[in-house]
């Protein structure tokens, strides 16, 4: 079974993190990911919009995967099914980012020991937005 991340570690992430590829990125403003993935930007993140059908989100370029973001990347926030998680997380570890997010209700267990076993700090099922909100200024 997955251990959940602390708060500190939590903290930790929101406060050193600068660069963030929000996976599954949506142009719907009705979709959480757009709501989050906007905040990010106007919260002074840089944000990589990850959507292979979309060349701008939020004003923003965007890209077919996580390999094609020409910078490190420190979080990875992922907006897919929980199913869908792992071929994700296996690319975040190619690409040596430092933490993976998955999003509230998302969550695999075996995408999370994954990325532990890689040495990355592992939040599942919280929202990014939220949590920025809450600890962000800490």
């Amino acid at each position: 079974m997955f251990h959940f991340a602390s708060l500190d570690q939590i903290k930790e992430v929101l406060h050193t993190a600068k660069t963030i590829a929000v996976v599954g990125f949506s142009p719907k403003k009705s979709r959480p990911s757009y709501l989050v993935g906007c905040y990010l930007i106007q919260a002074g993140f840089h944000v990589f919009p990850v959507n292979p059908g979309h060349s701008e989100i939020c004003g923003v370029q965007c890209y077919p995967d996580l390999r094609s973001i020409p910078e490190p990347v420190d979080v990875v926030n992922i907006f897919r099914r929980s199913e869908e998680v792992l071929p994700v997380v296996v690319e975040a570890i190619s690409i040596k980012v430092k933490s993976i997010w998955m999003q509230q209700g998302v969550v695999n267990n075996e995408a999370a020991a994954l990325a532990k076993q890689a040495g990355l700090v592992v939040i599942m099922d919280r929202c990014l937005k939220t949590d920025h909100l809450q600890f962000g200024s800490d």
